[in-house]
């Protein structure tokens, strides 16, 4: 789905019903910068919010989904894009967090057989302090490329209102998680808590 595009559909949706993101938000339930968001293309409505967006921008949720007014002639094949859209989103999503699993095994891996060699294995000094620092790299370098994968393998959802998005780097890194959740602020109700990482939408 080509966010950018849908964001720009509802900025001028909502425009064009003489709205502010302010009163959308109120006939939402929802703050402002989530409307923000939407309209910058950083984000897109939870699957609970498509059906009364769509009924307060007068639009239909497959004119939202395609990011475009469809014509009634275009609207069965419009309506199979954006399923198959919807389909091969969580196929990458699910490509995405076994990817992230993979490098988190593969870099576990090579800095313990680094470290097992640099402790147990005769060598000089500085060959062995080459290894140690080597074995920092590798496992700062694996770490950082899965959590780029875990980040856009879908999306967390906040305990408290239910909202689906997704954490820039600097709060997913500094949050400490289990293996499904993490704790994160929502960026919708502000409140902190353990967030389920979903990745099927």
């Amino acid at each position: 789905m080509d966010q950018i595009k849908i964001g720009r559909f509802i900025a001028e949706s909502r425009k064009s019903r003489n709205l502010t993101q302010r009163q959308l938000a109120d006939a939402l339930s929802i703050s402002d910068k989530t409307i923000s968001k939407w309209e910058c293309g950083k984000g897109l409505p939870e699957a609970s919010l498509l059906i009364p967006l769509c009924e307060a921008l007068n639009i239909t949720v497959n004119d939202l989904l395609s990011g475009e007014k469809i014509f009634p002639t275009d609207y069965q094949k419009k309506a199979e894009e954006n399923m198959m859209s919807l389909v091969k989103e969580n196929e990458e999503n699910r490509k995405r967090m076994m990817s992230s699993i993979i490098t988190s095994m593969i870099t576990i891996i090579a800095v313990c057989a680094l470290i097992v060699i640099a402790a147990y294995i005769e060598l000089p000094t500085i060959v062995r302090i080459g290894l140690i620092a080597f074995s920092v790299v590798v496992a700062v370098a694996g770490i950082a490329v899965a959590a780029m994968l875990d980040i856009k393998a879908g999306y967390f959802e906040c305990p408290h209102c239910k909202e689906l998005f997704v954490p820039n780097m600097k709060d997913y890194t500094k949050s400490y998680h289990t293996f499904t959740k993490r704790r994160l602020t929502c960026p919708k109700c502000g409140k902190t808590g353990m967030c389920k990482h979903l990745v099927v939408r």
